[in-house]
């Protein structure tokens, strides 16, 4: 081979050499791009995507209704006399209900068909449970097109005998 040739291939080599490494860098560039790209969504994610879920927000309060206590027959035998107050939004307030409130007709029977199932223990014993039961279902009974208008349940009165 003559010096010619042996330049033209080390100058080939050294080329290709630039080239591997510039091809290698750009690699790199892109693989760390995609890389970013990715954490960025990630992050967003993690940190933005889940506080635009929808999240149980609490209606307006807008007062309280009073019911008066009730003696009811429990299943097992004896009696509980209970009262109950339901405390509604600021639509029912508004006239949702007429007079500016929730009428307790609804929560009364409610109440009255979910206690006199009950067993005197259970009344005892699981009080908790069953006021979360009747309060769940008065909640339901009183939403209107998806709207809740009684908030809570709160007993006022609670004597069993």
């Amino acid at each position: 081979m003559s010096t010619k040739t042996k330049d033209k291939k080390a100058a080939k080599d050294v080329e290709d050499g630039e080239e591997a490494k510039g091809g290698g860098k750009k690699k790199l560039l892109l693989i760390v791009a995609a890389l970013l790209v990715v954490a960025g969504a990630a992050a967003y994610f993690l940190l933005f995507a889940g506080s635009g879920e929808a999240e149980a927000v609490e209606p307006e309060h807008g007062g309280y209704t009073a019911l008066e206590p009730v003696a009811v027959n429990l299943a097992g035998g004896g009696y509980l006399k209970i009262g109950i107050t339901l405390e509604y939004t600021a639509e029912a307030a508004a006239g949702g209900h007429g007079s500016g409130g929730v009428d307790g007709s609804k929560a009364l029977d409610i109440l009255i068909a979910t206690y006199s199932q009950a067993q005197p223990a259970d009344v005892t014993g699981a009080r908790e449970a069953l006021k979360e039961s009747l309060e769940q279902q008065i909640v339901e009974a009183y939403t209107e097109d998806g709207v809740p208008m009684v908030m809570h349940v709160y007993l006022t009165e609670y004597v069993t005998q």
